[in-house]
């Protein structure tokens, strides 16, 4: 029986399951384990037997404003009350290829259930009396902490290899540190097969193992089975104790976790390994720099405020993350909070109005100035006037 939580008494919900007819819908999936285990739930999504079209007819009928977002396979968002909820209608595959599935509506909801990767993801509930639908063990999957293929392990790997990665996550998040044997097996003896999945969906599964509270574990073993020479070659050797350093800082500097940061703890200090690494994960440009820089400058010694004006002030925290201990890091995370990085408060403009002629010594003399105010932690206008004086005297020497 799922508990009585608070958001099963929300008023969007309430309209959409009346809208629908109560026997017609029910709360699948995340919200039903999560709920179970008192877990924050966040994305409340729904089944029905009935057709998109028929969905659609009865919530617009109920002023319900609909938004077809995956039409193509059964999925609508409706509207309610502010609260936004995914209706899927029933559905069995047809036809998959290890990427993508052809799928037909049905309105079985075994036959629902049964396409579903994991034990623990196939619960189904009663939004109003709250009994739980469970075909394939997963209540007692979600209380021995057991993360499990549902059927043929091997099978439902084959109708979508990112579930060789799921599996690995929700094994870390719900699991009790041992992995399922015949699922373990299952997905090393599959773990080649992930070379034919897009890039972005591999990269997308790996920023969310990495932005787990402590990955550590999990990316030991997914390095043991060989998962990384597939989707990493590029991992360094010493990533587990460059990871324990980086979990550590963090912890003591409070710095929320972060994927590329702890993306960048697998790799080798070298931008220009980052950089490939990024641009075969198909990341933006701005992960990417990101990416690099901080694999370039993470035993960079400069005082961080001086780093921070080189590399900006996001790419500098990081880098301090991985590369000090947990006092200097937490330190230099603290130099950081709240500050931002000054403007020269001289322009070349300034420079020739002291009677330099416009041209390569303006910009040498700028460059001599800046340089000297990083060093001396950013003075005020009064001593860059001095540096200034300085530098034109010379410059006339």
């Amino acid at each position: 029986m799922l508990p009585d939580a608070a958001w099963r008494g929300r008023a969007g919900l309430r309209r959409i399951v009346a809208a629908l007819g109560a026997d017609a819908v029910k709360i699948v999936g995340g919200a039903v384990r999560d709920t179970l285990l008192g877990l924050p739930v966040t994305d409340i999504d729904l089944a029905t037997p009935l057709l998109p079209q028929e969905v659609t007819r009865r919530l617009e009928a109920a002023d319900i404003k609909v938004i077809p977002t995956g039409i193509a396979h059964g999925t609508v968002t409706a509207i309610a009350s502010g609260d936004h909820h995914e209706i899927t209608t029933l559905r069995r595959d047809v036809e998959t290829d290890g990427r993508r599935a052809t799928i037909a509506f049905a309105d079985d909801w075994r036959e629902d259930a049964a396409r579903r990767d994991f034990t623990i993801n196939a619960l189904y509930a009663d939004p109003l009396t709250g009994a739980v639908d469970d075909w394939f063990g997963g209540l007692a999957d979600l209380q021995a902490g057991c993360v499990r293929f549902i059927g043929d392990a091997a099978t439902r790997i084959a109708e979508d290899y990112l579930r060789i990665l799921r599996f690995y996550r929700f094994a870390a998040r719900f699991g009790d540190g041992n992995l399922e044997p015949v699922s373990h097996a299952a997905v090393t003896a599959a773990r080649q097969s992930l070379k034919s999945l897009s890039r972005e969906r591999i990269a997308d599964e790996l920023t969310k193992i990495l932005s787990l509270p402590d990955p550590r574990a999990i990316v030991g073993q997914m390095a043991a089975d060989g998962i990384f020479a597939v989707i990493l070659p590029e991992l360094d050797p010493g990533f587990a104790t460059t990871l324990d350093r980086l979990l550590a800082n963090e912890s003591a500097a409070a710095a929320a976790p972060a994927s590329l940061r702890r993306l960048a703890a697998l790799l080798p200090a070298d931008a220009g390994i980052a950089d490939q690494v990024a641009s075969r994960l198909r990341l933006s440009t701005r992960q990417r720099k990101h990416l690099s820089a901080i694999s370039a400058y993470r035993h960079d010694a400069r005082p961080v405020r001086q780093l921070a004006h080189a590399i900006g002030i996001e790419a500098a925290r990081d880098a301090r993350l991985l590369g000090e201990n947990e006092r200097d890091a937490a330190a230099a995370v603290a130099a950081l909070d709240g500050w931002t990085v000054p403007q020269l408060p001289v322009r070349g403009g300034d420079i020739v109005a002291r009677g330099i002629a416009a041209g390569p010594e303006v910009a040498r003399i700028l460059q001599g100035v800046e340089a000297q105010w990083v060093a001396e932690d950013y003075p005020d206008a009064a001593r860059v006037a001095e540096l200034v004086d300085q530098m034109i005297g010379r410059s006339s020497d």
